[in-house]
């Protein structure tokens, strides 16, 4: 909102939420009677509107997937700071603008004359509308833009929009609903003139208002698109056509680039910022940074694609669940998912600082169903191995392996890239040891007995080990005798009778406390008592299908304040909590700790020296209750 929102800042459909879109049902109804039921309408015009509709929302879709991606990989970034969750949150209902313009549009086409049966296209019209364009929408424009940085309308109106020092394409549709009104009425100076002088034509409106988006857009991308070749063929191209960088400075200097599209009338009224040839020069040949850490992921279930970052904005700000609407995009969630199995490698999807600390994402071209097909093995691994050689040759401090990347039937924990690379001087780390010690952390102190599931894992065993340690009685689930043995070993003797195998769920009937290392199903969690703790130590969460017991997430940790950049969730975890190995990766980072810290087993000595050095860095245990916190700090 603005500083102090003013009349008429707020939408008139605000309060209906996502219900908004019922008010196109008339429309929509139309089209339908016009093209199957009989009805007539002679240009077909409610048709034509709901397709502009549907192109204008791909379009600007493409602009924040493209310019997100960019701003993730591109050296040609022009602002570097953080965008963060309360950007995503004000910006999620950008498509406000499209509503309105299809009420403006279909109410010119029904009552200004000569604004119907338009014809497919019209030369002359094109260029009255280019000439008011360049006049008088872009000379009114620029002063009431002006207008608006006065102090009294700023706070009452525009001071929404310059929330967002960092842009993004649809921050330039973000507006209080009298300005958008405002606008509305000067760039419709340009189609209008065509109605009047009667030269207007259908391709000539739309066209007009795709291009006036793809320019709106490109402006607010913060990524500079415009090659400078292009300014050096013609130079007087700096007065007819705004760069990003250019528009950049009005978001981080504010009084200064007030055009539109044209910074002519910046230059003839002395408002064009000193430094603007300057930062476009510097954003076009890009500045090279350095990583630090690489954290190598992958995609879970199909649709988790769009929950990238540079998928749905508004989405990928929230934990990952399936939602009802989200299968119309099926069809092509298994188009992505076959380009990717055939031509994929490992993608940047976002970076990250920490104080000095570089860090990015790389995701793998894979889901997790894939994981498990022995027939992938191979080529996920090869995925894998090199993107570990690509950060090499990056100078990558620390490659951290996240979800199933680190599996030990698929590579050994990472084992397997050193056996084949024992001169590397990334460091490989795996997480898992941070993720043994929130697990320990998070268990009840008064805790004495435990069932658990699924503890052959390397992070299932320091569990194992350390809880027998401290004289907690474990009913260990196993059907294996050389598992159980093998559990055993890594169990130091006199301890060894606190492990109490057993065969069946039914086993932990008594037990307040489960520890699970393997999907749970909802019938085997029937059998825990009312009351029951579910604590999974496996980077996938189980269903929570019991209202009467409790249930951890996942292994994670709350971010500390400084991480910058951070507005998607990791996947099923809520805003700003990542997951356990992956802030290993980073402690292991940021400690300049020069060992691998991968394999099959989990060096149980170092737990406590990774637990301590999460915390003295400011991460904080998610699971844990407000006394367990106020101990642990």
């Amino acid at each position: 909102m603005a500083s102090k929102p003013g009349p008429l800042t707020r939408w008139p459909w605000e309060k209906l939420g996502n219900f908004k879109y019922l008010l196109l049902s008339p429309l929509v109804i139309k089209a339908v009677h016009t093209n199957f039921l009989g009805w007539q309408e002679a240009d077909n015009f409610s048709l034509v509107l709901l397709l502009w509709a549907a192109t204008q929302y791909l379009h600007n879709q493409l602009w924040i997937s493209v310019s997100r991606y960019q701003n993730a990989r591109s050296k040609h970034q022009i602002q570097s700071k953080s965008i963060h969750f309360d950007q995503v949150d004000r910006e999620r209902t950008w498509d406000n603008y499209i509503l309105m313009y299809i009420f403006i549009i279909f109410l010119v086409h029904a009552y200004i004359p000569g604004a119907s049966n338009l014809p497919l296209w019209n030369t002359k019209g094109f260029i009255v509308n280019i000439l008011a364009h360049i006049g008088p929408s872009e000379f009114v424009y620029y002063w009431a833009h002006r207008a608006l940085h006065h102090h009294f309308l700023y706070n009452l109106y525009h001071s929404h929009h310059h929330s967002s020092f960092v842009t993004e394409p649809i921050t330039s549709v973000v507006h209080p609903f009298a300005e958008h009104l405002m606008y509305a009425a000067i760039f419709s100076m340009g189609p209008l003139a065509t109605i009047f002088t009667k030269t207007a034509s259908l391709g000539l409106i739309f066209g007009y208002l795709f291009w006036f988006d793809f320019m709106n857009n490109m402006g607010h991308c913060n990524v500079e698109f415009v090659p400078n070749w292009a300014f050096k063929i013609f130079p007087p191209l700096k007065f007819l056509m705004y760069t990003p960088s250019f528009h950049s400075l009005h978001h981080s200097q504010v009084h200064t680039n007030f055009c539109l599209f044209m910074p002519l009338y910046d230059y003839l009224y002395g408002t064009a910022d000193k430094s603007s040839e300057t930062l476009y020069e510097t954003a076009w040949k890009g500045r090279k940074e350095k990583v630090d850490l690489v954290y190598l992921t992958h995609t879970t279930s199909l649709l988790s694609f769009f929950h990238l970052r540079f998928g749905f904005a508004s989405f990928a700000a929230k934990p990952y669940s399936t939602k009802w609407y989200m299968w119309i995009l099926w069809p092509i969630s298994n188009a992505i998912m076959i380009f990717l199995w055939v031509f994929g490698r490992s993608f940047i999807a976002e970076k990250n600082r920490l104080n000095d600390l570089h860090l990015q994402t790389w995701v793998m071209p894979r889901y997790t169903f894939q994981y498990f097909m022995p027939s992938e093995r191979a080529r996920i691994n090869k995925l894998i191995e090199d993107s570990i050689l690509e950060g090499e040759k990056k100078e990558v401090k620390v490659i951290n392996l996240g979800l199933l990347n680190q599996s030990e039937e698929l590579n050994g924990g990472g084992e397997l890239f050193l056996e084949r690379h024992k001169n590397l001087k990334v460091r490989m780390v795996d997480g898992s040891t941070l993720a043994a010690a929130v697990v320990l952390n998070s268990i009840p102190s008064e805790t004495g007995e435990v069932f658990m599931c699924g503890g052959t894992s390397k992070v299932g065993s320091a569990i194992l080990c350390l809880l027998s340690q401290r004289g907690v009685s474990i009913q260990l689930l196993t059907e294996s005798r050389e598992q159980l043995d093998q559990m055993k070993s890594i169990v130091p003797s006199q301890f060894q009778h606190n492990i109490i195998p057993v065969s069946r769920y039914q086993a932990g009937k008594n037990c307040k406390i489960w520890i699970v290392g393997r999907w749970v199903s909802g019938e085997e969690q029937m059998k825990a008592p009312k009351g029951a703790l579910f604590i999974p130590f496996q980077p996938f969460p189980i269903p929570r299908t019991r209202k009467d017991c409790f249930y951890y997430s996942t292994p994670a940790m709350r971010v500390p304040a400084n991480l910058e950049n951070v507005h998607t969730c990791e996947n099923w975890l809520p805003r700003r909590v990542i997951s356990a190995w992956r802030v290993g990766g980073m402690v292991h980072a940021i400690q300049g700790w020069n060992h691998h810290e991968c394999g099959q087993t989990i060096n149980t000595a170092d737990i406590n020296n990774v637990w301590e050095a999460a915390l003295k860095h400011g991460f904080l245990p998610f699971n844990m209750s407000l006394t367990q916190l106020q101990l642990a700090s």
